[in-house]
C-alpha cells in the first residue's frame, strides 16, 4: 500500500524538494511524512511490512541465566555490549530480541532467519537503528525493502519493539 497524499494540489511542503517533509501537529509531534511528490509517482515509497512485538523482561532474563551461550546465538557482540564496554542490561537486551521477532513478522516470518543477521545498534542520536546481512539482508532485498524504521521501548516489565519495512 502506497502513502499517498490527498487528492488535490501537491501537499509536499515543499514541493520542490520532494524530499521528506515534516509536519507538526497540534500536540506538537513533528511527523517525517514517508510519502514523495505525485508529481514523481516512481519515487513513492510504500510500506512493505510491519512487525510488534513484545517481551516479558524478567522471564527473557531467567531463559538467559538458565540457557549458556543463548545471548551468544540471539546478538552480535555490539548488541551484548554498551558503548562503554559493559554488558548490556536485561530490558534493554529483552527489547532488541522483540525487535529482532518484529522484523521476522515484517518479512513474513519466513524460516531460515538467523538471529545475528539482524543487529539492532543505537544511532549517535540514540535513535535505534537496524542493520542486516545475510539471510535477512536476502529476505529484504526479494521484497524491496530499502529502509527500516524501528521503535523500542520497555516499561512495567514489558520490552517492546515496532518494526516498519519500507521500500
Amino acid at each position: 500500500m502506497a502513502l499517498l497524499p490527498p487528492a488535490g494540489p501537491c501537499s509536499c511542503l515543499p514541493c520542490e524538494r520532494h524530499g521528506r517533509p515534516t509536519d507538526r501537529y497540534r500536540w506538537g509531534i513533528e511527523v517525517v511524512v514517508t510519502r514523495k511528490c505525485p508529481a514523481k509517482p516512481e519515487e513513492q515509497q510504500v510500506i512493505i511490512g510491519v512487525g510488534i512485538d513484545v517481551a516479558a523482561i524478567d522471564r527473557f532474563g531467567a531463559a538467559l541465566e538458565r540457557t549458556p551461550g543463548m545471548a551468544e546465538r540471539l546478538f552480535t557482540p555490539g548488541e551484548l555490549r554498551l558503548p562503554s564496554g559493559e554488558r548490556r542490561g536485561t530490558a534493554s537486551l529483552a527489547a532488541r530480541f522483540a525487535a529482532k521477532e518484529a522484523l521476522a513478522k515484517a518479512l513474513g516470518a519466513p524460516g531460515g532467519l538467523h538471529w545475528t543477521d539482524a543487529e539492532v545498534v543505537t544511532a549517535d542520536s540514540g535513535r535505534p537503528e537496524l542493520r542486516v546481512r545475510g539471510t535477512v539482508a536476502a529476505r529484504a532485498a526479494e521484497l524491496g525493502v530499502g529502509s527500516w524504521h524501528v521503535s523500542l521501548s520497555h516499561d512495567a516489565g514489558v520490552a517492546s519493539a515496532v518494526v516498519i519495512a519500507e521500500g
